[in-house]
């Protein structure tokens, strides 16, 4: 479904060029707006088509239409999505640990873009699958999904987060990690801290200590894969339940980690959303006294 946003010009632009409003009312990337003029109707002003570099003026109606969406349709799966979130432009989850963000070699029809796609499918909507970032398949918590290409650019590195985990061993305090990643085999996902890396920057917060283990708070200054599995690792503290970097637990089945807290401001509404995770239900065990 084609996605239409009507604006009355304010003062602020009067005078300004259309491409002004997109750009900076709207942090329309340059690759939208291009597909936008080339889109019949994407751009009308009082109702007729209108160029990016015509002139605004105060009390004129500007529509911009998105066309709808054209790439990959997963196949519906059937599944209970916990919703955070949702209006036209994003669809916020809690990703239950376990399941995967993408379909893969490994799974077919049973990842979280599935579930998204039966969820809009029952509700006279559809859109190709763009998660905001990702979680690993045993990491759980908040998924932002964008329904359309101008939300996902929009809010595209603007987005801030917070984690929490639980690592074996005694943390107090705070702390940063700053160490580069680095993939030894471009077959295998395993990373470990190499200086021929990316750097990676971890900062963390002791929220109390339990049976030798340590409830963390956490924000990433980078984004890199498997970052925070990795740092607490290379300290010696891998998180625990984390059989890839660390070693089973009995009382976790994965990592103990979850997206926890997210804040953006929507690009349409200009309102502030946030959003927070609960912890789950399988944490239980591992933070009992």
């Amino acid at each position: 479904m084609a996605r239409v946003l009507r604006y009355k010009i304010e003062e602020d632009f009067d005078g300004k060029k259309v491409e002004a409003f997109l750009r900076k009312h709207l942090s329309m990337s340059a690759r939208v707006i291009k597909d936008l003029k080339f889109f019949e109707n994407g751009l009308l002003l009082n109702g007729k088509r209108v160029r990016t570099v015509d002139i605004l003026r105060a009390g004129d109606i500007f529509q911009i239409t998105f066309p709808d969406d054209m790439g990959e349709m997963f196949e519906p799966l059937p599944f209970p999505l916990e919703i955070l979130f949702e209006d036209e432009d994003f669809l916020i989850v809690n990703k239950p640990a376990g399941l995967a963000n993408h379909p893969s070699h490994n799974h077919q029809g049973d990842t979280l873009a599935n579930a998204v796609a039966y969820h809009l499918n029952q509700n006279g909507k559809n859109s190709v699958f763009r998660s905001v970032g990702r979680l690993d398949k045993g990491t759980s918590g908040i998924v932002i999904c964008a329904l359309n290409r101008f939300a996902a650019s929009a809010v595209s590195g603007k987005i801030y987060k917070e984690y929490e985990a639980v690592c074996d061993g005694v943390l107090t305090g705070e702390g940063v990690i700053d160490a580069p990643i680095y993939r030894p085999d471009p077959i295998i996902t395993v990373r470990t801290v190499d200086e021929r890396g990316e750097r990676a920057v971890t900062e963390w917060r002791a929220i109390k200590n339990v049976n030798g283990r340590t409830h963390l708070r956490i924000h990433l200054q980078t984004g890199r894969t498997h970052q925070i599995r990795v740092h607490f690792a290379h300290i010696g503290m891998p998180l625990t339940g984390d059989t890839m970097y660390g070693k089973p637990c009995a009382d976790i089945s994965h990592q103990a980690l979850i997206c926890k807290y997210c804040r953006f401001t929507h690009p349409v509404t200009k309102s502030l959303v946030e959003i927070e995770a609960p912890i789950p239900d399988d944490w239980n065990k591992i933070l009992s006294e």
